[in-house]
């Protein structure tokens, strides 16, 4: 028995044999010589291999469908059109006739061309992971030796990481969680990770090497831990932690329907913060006062096209169908950073997190922003619809977006739409900037609300998907609690709501501490709002704000998260 230390990312006990994914696929291939006779058939090889893993994408996307709904389905067309694209089929059917090599050979030989940059072929400037991980599938397939993860039940997936697609991608049927060795809690995999409720652990550093393919493993997505090989009495722990976790969840589950007022009267709202369309029944399901954070990324990423105004109006009119008349906040799309929309043809970042990425690409791109606008407009005629954009670092920025705003208002007043007129706008606060020049901000828009994610990363000047920089990342740093209180009071100043929808939200000691502080709402992961709301309704408003006083007057995070749990009931 060995036990593993990592990152809880999402939270659920896993037990099961342990599946590896191997990262470099086309390292296990030595070059492979053919005769000239064989050249039809390893042809013919590499377009059987094709059609084998275009059968598996197809497979996986309509479990995905079924699962998390067709919007997220579609992403998988990105990996279609990878296997049907002229530049990869070309190339590989010429490197097997002129250098006479093995299919597999070829195809390794088109990958060192498109890392070598010299590709130009669009569908291979973004997405880079992404189009690996199926070139990847594609070698093993035609070399047969590929199996597929759900040879059998009762697997714990264990890789260097995970892109967003293949998190999605994992059937609850045979998995019961994974394991990565890079990553945080606040990454794009670990948010997909806890929308379809899958234990997780990430930031396990030498899992690759410690864990061996087959062996029994056991993961605590509650605290972090791997057990390799664990003992009878491990797993007798484990199941007995497991059966009291359940058991308090669904007391608090009780809660669901119960307002969210502190000892004292004073009512906070919870909101759920979602990925795509389906997990409304999750919302539903912890009862959530209604959607905090809406990201619209699903509808544009891994795709060769962009989506329509009318794909993205009946998609958040059918939101709205099913929430009813409570508040939807929908955040513009927000590319960059670790999403990568594939139809944007824009220069390579070296820093994608502070590069072309929420406002300002919606602001360069204006065409697919006005098309967006549009959409969220007529849908939020049928219901209560917010709009929210993100990464505002500037006024300049929220005048110029006002204008596009009206423009299409405009448009379409002249071709009798119905739509929104007066729907509330409101901007993310996630740079120390805009936490800055909040009072500013304030004056023009109707809410705030604080992306704590990315507050702390760029306050802290640390990268959030850095399993090595995971002890600077501090959401009670001082520094970070000082730019929340300054944006609450500035939005308090001028009559503006202020809500925070990062993964602080869930913490139920740091939920408590921003009540404190003067935040209105709270927006999470629907699977975390019971217990956050028992946390609420135990405690009385005079004491969070009390210990959040105190809170701003103590030196590091440690002290702060001490203060809470020791006076809190």
């Amino acid at each position: 028995m060995k036990k593993l230390k990592g990152v809880a990312a999402s939270p659920g006990i896993g037990f099961g044999k342990a599946k590896k994914l191997i990262d470099d696929y086309f390292s296990l291939y030595e070059e492979k010589k053919i005769e000239s006779s064989n050249v039809e058939k390893e042809i013919k090889k590499f377009h059987e291999g094709i059609r084998i893993t275009e059968d598996e994408i197809i497979r996986i996307k309509s479990n995905v469908e079924r699962i998390a709904g067709k919007e997220y389905g579609d992403i998988f067309n990105f990996h279609l059109s990878i296997l049907k694209d002229r530049n990869l089929i070309e190339n590989v059917e010429k490197i097997i006739k002129n250098e006479k090599v093995s299919a597999e050979t070829a195809l390794k030989k088109f990958v060192s061309y498109l890392n070598s940059k010299r590709s130009e072929n669009f569908l291979y400037k973004n997405g880079k992971k992404e189009i690996f991980d199926i070139l990847g599938k594609l070698i093993f397939n035609i070399s047969e030796k590929y199996v597929e993860v759900k040879d059998s039940k009762n697997k714990i997936i264990v890789a260097k990481d995970l892109s967003p697609t293949q998190t999605v991608s994992l059937n609850k049927k045979f998995v019961n969680g994974f394991i990565t060795c890079i990553g945080s809690a606040t990454s794009h995999t670990a948010i997909i990770a806890k929308a379809l409720e899958i234990p997780a652990i990430v930031g396990v550093e030498n899992a690759m090497e410690e864990i061996n393919e087959g062996d029994e493993l056991l993961i605590d997505g509650y605290e972090g831990i791997v057990i390799i090989n664990p003992t009878p009495s491990e797993i007798e722990k484990i199941k007995h932690k497991e059966k009291e976790i359940l058991q308090i969840r669904k007391k608090i589950y009780i809660l669901r329907k119960k307002e969210t007022v502190t000892k004292d009267y004073k009512k906070i709202e919870l909101y759920a913060n979602i990925e795509f369309p389906e997990e409304i029944n999750s919302v539903i399901k912890y009862g959530a006062n209604g959607i905090g954070l809406f990201r619209t990324e699903y509808l544009y990423l891994k795709r060769k096209d962009l989506p329509t105004e009318e794909e993205q109006f009946l998609s958040y009119k059918n939101i709205i169908e099913k929430i009813g008349n409570k508040p939807i906040i929908i955040r513009t799309i927000d590319v960059g950073g670790d999403k990568f929309l594939s139809s944007f043809q824009g220069p390579k970042e070296l820093n994608s997190f502070l590069g072309l990425r929420g406002i300002r690409f919606s602001l360069v791109k204006k065409d697919i922003f006005i098309t967006q606008i549009r959409a969220i407009l007529r849908a939020a005629y049928y219901g209560n619809l917010k709009i929210m954009f993100p990464m505002i670092t500037t006024k300049e920025e929220i005048i110029e977006t006002k204008k596009i705003i009206n423009l299409a208002k405009n448009q379409l007043k002249k071709e009798g739409i119905k739509f929104k007129e007066n729907i509330e706008i409101g901007i993310m606060i996630e740079t120390p900037s805009a936490a800055l020049i909040s009072d500013q901000l304030a004056k023009e828009v109707d809410f705030f609300s604080i992306g704590s994610n990315d507050l702390i990363q760029y306050t802290l000047a640390t990268d959030r998907t850095n399993e090595k920089l995971l002890y600077l990342y501090l959401p009670c740093h001082p520094s970070v609690l000082k730019l929340i209180k300054l944006t609450i009071d500035n939005a308090k100043k001028h009559g503006i709501k202020v809500g925070i929808c990062g993964e602080m939200a869930s913490n139920p000691e740091i939920a408590c501490l921003l009540i404190g502080l003067g935040i209105d709402e709270l927006s999470m992961a629907p699977i975390a709002i019971p217990a956050v709301k028992d946390k609420i309704i135990k405690n009385y408003y005079w004491k969070m704000k009390e210990l959040s006083e105190k809170a701003l007057k103590l030196n590091s995070h440690e002290e702060i998260i001490k203060l809470f749990k020791e006076n809190l009931n």
